[in-house]
């Protein structure tokens, strides 16, 4: 059974940091894109960050340089370092995992950021 776990949400000030975690189970982790998305409430959910299993990340436009997102295939855990995090930020966030090659999607069951002050 494929299971992936969020955790590292919670309420944080505007400028603050958080650390979000994902850790994967029942998956060979190491040939899945894994990506970060979010979904605020009545908004269409996004893609904020995502690496492949070469290490090749990309950003949504508005975190570039604020969040980074980074894997550990040995923990089969997938980051994301979120900094000066803004109101704008607040959603829930998910963890999603894109087999390269079969294309065998997974999400995990989203862990929500709030920002405020």
């Amino acid at each position: 059974q494929v299971q992936l776990v969020e955790s590292g949400g919670g309420l944080v000030q505007p400028g603050g940091s958080l650390r979000l975690s994902c850790a994967a189970s029942g998956i060979i982790f190491r040939p899945y894109t894994m990506g970060w998305y979010r979904q605020a409430p009545g908004k269409q959910r996004e893609l904020v960050a995502s690496i492949t299993s070469g290490g090749s990340t990309n950003y949504l436009g508005s975190v570039k340089g604020r969040f980074t997102i980074s894997r550990d295939n040995a923990k089969n855990t997938v980051y994301l370092q979120m900094n000066s995090l803004q109101p704008e930020d607040a959603a829930v966030y998910y963890c999603n995992a894109v087999h390269e090659t079969r294309l065998t999607s997974y999400w995990g069951q989203g862990t929500q950021v709030t920002v405020s002050s």
